[in-house]
């Protein structure tokens, strides 16, 4: 499913999902992930968004660590991997990782916080999953902070994908 279908079947389950929401003060964060190939060659391929699932639970204690000063470390560190499992709140590690982060830009306006990790591949693979983690160590070691699936992205020797990850803070209420 394209980008635009996919961005506009999110907008609608909001929007249909908002007085309910705002009723029961729901009023949770939404991460969105979007994918560029960048082959050997130069050439570049925007695949645009391919998730909007969530953020892990540990991503909520994380964050809520940061107003304590609890966890000083940023969220911005890139990881994929091959697993096809879907994404659950209980997760802490990709399903099959592979090896390599990327560390990402971070930046913030209003109440979006933005990422940009570009991930280079020394093989092929069919990447299906990401992470988001607090450190370079990623799956399995540092916490993590959002977890996405998605259809396969194939890739080979030399290519390289840049994830871009928003996370989008609910404003009022």
């Amino acid at each position: 499913m394209n980008a635009f279908w996919l961005e506009l079947l999110l907008r609608l389950r909001l929007v249909k999902l908002a007085p309910l929401r705002v009723l029961k003060a729901d009023m949770s964060p939404t991460g969105r992930l979007y994918a560029k190939v960048i082959k050997a060659d130069g050439t570049v391929k925007n695949i645009g968004l391919v998730s909007t699932k969530l953020v892990t639970t540990a991503g909520v204690n994380w964050t809520a660590g940061l107003f304590s000063g609890a966890n000083t470390a940023t969220a911005k560190y890139h990881q994929s991997g091959t697993g096809t499992t879907a994404p659950a709140v209980g997760d802490t590690a990709l399903q099959t990782a592979i090896t390599g982060v990327a560390t990402g830009s971070l930046s913030s306006a209003s109440n979006v916080v933005t990422t940009v990790g570009t991930i280079s591949y020394t093989a092929a693979y069919a990447v299906t999953e990401w992470g988001l983690f607090t450190t370079s160590a990623g799956s399995g070691t540092a916490t993590l902070i959002d977890h996405a699936t998605f259809a396969a992205i194939n890739v080979v020797n030399g290519d390289s994908i840049q994830f871009t990850f928003t996370l989008t803070f609910p404003t009022g209420g």
